[in-house]
C-alpha cells in the first residue's frame, strides 16, 4: 500500500528518526520559540525575509506551540491537526502514516460529474459519513462536495469561518479518518471535492495579525473583514500549498473555492490554477470549480473547470416561487427570457446593469463556453441556508412544477449539484449555524436578525439562534424521502447524455411563454438533445415541437398537439444521422 504526502516550505514537518522541522514567517516579532507539550521555550532561529526556523527532536502525536516574542502563545497556521480547538497547541502529524489501499484511482472526467454537496457534520463526521457513500453512489452521484472542513473555533459551523486552512477540524475526526473516507468513497467511484475559503478567515481564532500583520491589507474591505493581501509572496505561496495539499496529500478530486470574487488579485487564480495542473500527477482528473459573484468569465477559459451558476438558479427560484426581494429583484421581469438565455449561453448577467447592484454592471461574455463550464443547482448551502428559517424548495414550491425544473437541471447539459436531501424532497431546513460564546455570540445572533429585518413577514423577529444547539441539531437529515425520481434521471443522464457530452453547443432557446421555454443543444457526437419545460400553470404552444425520440416526461401527455401542459417537462433525444 502507498503513502502520500506533501512537503510544506513551512509548518512542523516530520523528517523521520524523531525529528521534526518547524518553520514560520512572523515579520512582525523578532523573537519566536516553540514550546513542544508543555515544556521549556525552544528558540527558533531568524532566518530572512520574516522567517524563524528550528529542527528538533520531537515525533507525530506531539503537541507545541509558538511563543511569540510579544509573550503571545499561538497555533501554527499551517497546523497539520490540532489537540483541541483553534485556539490551544497544534500537533506534529506524520503525513505518511496512513496507508492508501487504492492509490491507482485517477479520478473521472469532469463529463461524468454528478456533485452531491453535504455538510460532514450533520452526517457523523467522516466516520459517520462512509455509511452514506454506497447509497450516494446507487443513486447516480459521481462527486461528493464537502462543505469546508478545516478547523474553526467550537463544534458546530458551516465551515466558511474556518483559521487553521491545513487542519481537519476535531469535531468531524482526524487526518487518518478524514483520508479513509476519501478512499472508500474511491473504492466505490466516488469522486471527492472540498470546498476551500482563500478570501478570508474567521472572526475568532485567527492570530496571523499578532506576528504577520502584512497577510492582510486595509485598504480593501470584505464583508467579513480585512482582504488578505495577495501581493505578498508568502501569502500567495500559503494558499497555493494549500491547495496542492489537499489534492496531493489527501487525494481529493477537486475544489470548489469560495466567493473568489472577494480576491482582489485577479492574477492570483489563474496563477494558483496554472500551478496546479503542471503540479498533479498526468493521468489525474482533479477538478477546479469557482464562485465568482462577478460572472467572470476569462478563468474558465484557462485552468478552471467550471464556475457555479448563480443566474440560472435565481431565475429559476423566481419562476418556482414568485419570490423577487433581494437578489432576485434582477430576474423577476422576463425570468422565461432570461431562463433561454442561461440555457442557451450560461451567465444571464453578461456586462447588463443590475438593478440589484444599483445599476452597476455585472458579468462578461461567455457565450462561446460549453454548457459543461457552468454546475447548474436548484438548491445549495447559500441558497437555503442564508433564509431566514433555512427553508427548502420542497416547502416553497408546487410539487410537480419543483419536478419539472429537476428535469431540466439533471437532463440538460450543464453539471449538476444536488444539495444534501433534495433527491428525497426532504422538507428539513439548513439554517445557519455556529458555536460561538459571548460578545461576539450576542453579535451574530443581532447580526441575523437586521440582515433579515427588511424581508416581508420577518421583521427580524424569531430567526433561529445560531449559536444554539437546537438549530444545529433542527438541520440533521433523518433519511425519511422517497428518492426514485432522481435516481431515475441520473440513470438517464449516465446512460444518454454524459457519453456525449463532450463537445456539445447550444444550438437554439426559444420562449415558449411567460414560464416556459424550449432549448436544444447539438451533442459531441451529433445527436440534438431537446428540453421543453413549463413552470407555470397553462398549457403554452409549441411551434414546431422537438424531433426525435422521447426519452423523459414529467407527467404523462406533458407534450401533445395542443401544447406543453403546465408544471411539465419533456426531454427528447435525435440521433444522428
Amino acid at each position: 500500500m502507498t503513502a502520500f504526502a506533501r512537503s510544506l516550505p513551512f509548518g512542523a514537518t516530520y523528517l523521520g528518526d524523531d525529528r521534526t522541522r518547524f518553520r514560520l514567517w512572523a515579520p512582525q516579532q523578532e523573537r519566536v520559540a516553540v514550546v513542544i507539550e508543555g515544556g521549556s521555550a525552544q528558540a527558533m532561529t531568524a532566518r530572512p525575509d520574516g522567517w524563524f526556523e528550528l529542527e528538533t527532536r520531537c515525533g507525530p502525536g506531539a503537541s507545541y506551540i509558538y511563543r511569540l516574542g510579544s509573550g503571545h502563545d499561538v497555533p501554527d497556521p499551517v497546523s497539520r491537526g490540532q489537540a483541541h480547538d483553534v485556539h490551544g497547541p497544534s500537533l506534529v502529524i506524520d503525513p505518511s502514516a496512513y496507508r492508501w489501499r487504492h492509490p491507482d484511482w485517477q479520478g473521472r472526467p469532469w463529463t461524468e460529474t454528478v456533485l452531491y454537496e453535504l455538510h460532514a457534520g450533520l452526517h457523523g463526521g467522516f466516520v459517520g459519513l462512509l455509511d452514506e457513500l454506497p447509497r450516494l453512489a446507487a443513486l447516480g452521484v459521481t462527486a461528493i462536495e464537502m462543505m469546508p472542513v478545516n478547523d474553526f473555533s467550537g463544534r458546530r459551523n458551516w465551515g466558511y469561518d474556518g483559521v487553521l486552512p491545513f487542519a481537519p477540524d476535531r469535531a468531524y475526526g482526524t487526518p487518518d479518518e478524514l483520508k479513509a473516507l476519501i478512499d472508500r468513497a474511491h473504492e466505490l467511484r466516488l469522486m471527492m471535492f472540498l470546498d476551500v475559503v482563500y478570501n478570508h478567515f474567521g472572526p475568532e481564532g485567527n492570530y496571523l495579525s499578532l506576528y504577520a500583520p502584512q497577510f492582510f491589507r486595509n485598504d480593501i474591505p470584505t464583508p467579513w473583514g480585512q482582504a488578505i493581501d495577495f501581493r505578498q509572496a508568502p501569502v500567495r505561496r500559503f494558499f497555493i500549498e494549500n491547495a496542492l495539499y489537499w489534492l496531493m496529500e489527501y487525494r481529493f478530486d477537486g475544489l470548489r473555492f469560495d466567493a473568489v470574487h472577494a480576491i482582489a488579485d485577479r492574477e492570483f487564480l489563474d496563477e494558483m490554477a496554472a500551478e496546479i495542473r503542471a503540479t498533479v500527477e498526468k493521468g489525474r482528473h482533479v477538478h477546479l470549480v469557482l464562485e465568482h459573484d462577478g460572472n467572470e468569465a476569462s478563468h474558465l477559459r484557462k485552468d478552471y473547470n467550471a464556475q457555479w451558476n448563480d443566474d440560472a438558479h435565481h431565475v429559476l427560484h423566481v419562476l418556482l416561487t414568485g419570490e423577487h426581494d433581494g437578489y432576485y429583484k434582477d430576474y423577476a421581469t422576463d425570468p422565461a427570457e432570461r431562463l433561454a438565455r442561461g440555457l442557451a449561453e450560461g451567465f444571464i448577467y453578461q456586462g447588463e446593469p443590475s438593478a440589484y447592484r444599483e445599476g452597476k454592471s455585472r458579468g462578461t461574455r461567455c457565450a462561446d463556453l460549453p454548457p459543461t463550464a457552468f454546475v447548474l443547482f436548484l438548491q445549495n448551502h447559500d441558497q437555503v441556508g442564508n433564509r431566514p428559517f433555512g427553508d427548502r424548495l420542497t416547502t416553497l414550491a408546487d410539487r410537480e412544477t419543483l419536478r419539472a425544473a429537476v428535469a431540466l437541471q439533471l437532463l440538460g447539459p450543464s453539471i449538476p449539484l444536488l444539495f444534501m436531501g433534495e433527491e428525497r424532497f426532504t422538507p428539513t431546513p439548513f439554517q445557519f449555524f455556529t458555536d460561538y460564546h459571548g460578545e461576539l455570540a450576542e453579535a451574530v445572533r443581532e447580526g441575523r436578525k437586521r440582515e433579515f429585518a427588511s424581508f416581508g413577514g420577518f421583521g427580524g423577529k424569531d430567526i433561529p439562534d445560531p449559536n444554539a444547539i437546537e438549530t444545529f441539531e433542527r438541520c440533521r437529515l433523518d433519511g425519511a424521502g422517497d428518492d426514485s425520481f432522481y435516481r431515475r434521471l441520473l440513470k438517464l443522464r449516465h446512460e444518454l447524455i454524459v457519453p456525449r457530452l463532450g463537445g456539445t453547443r447550444s444550438l437554439e432557446t426559444r420562449v415558449l411563454g411567460p414560464s416556459a421555454v424550449l432549448a436544444r443543444w447539438r451533442l459531441g457526437d451529433g445527436a440534438i438533445l431537446s428540453i421543453v419545460t413549463n413552470l407555470g400553470e397553462s398549457v403554452v404552444a409549441v411551434a414546431s415541437p422537438p424531433t426525435g425520440r422521447p426519452i423523459f416526461e414529467t407527467r404523462a401527455d406533458a407534450l401533445t398537439g395542443r401544447g406543453l401542459e403546465g408544471h411539465a417537462t419533456a426531454v427528447f433525444i435525435e440521433e444522428p444521422t
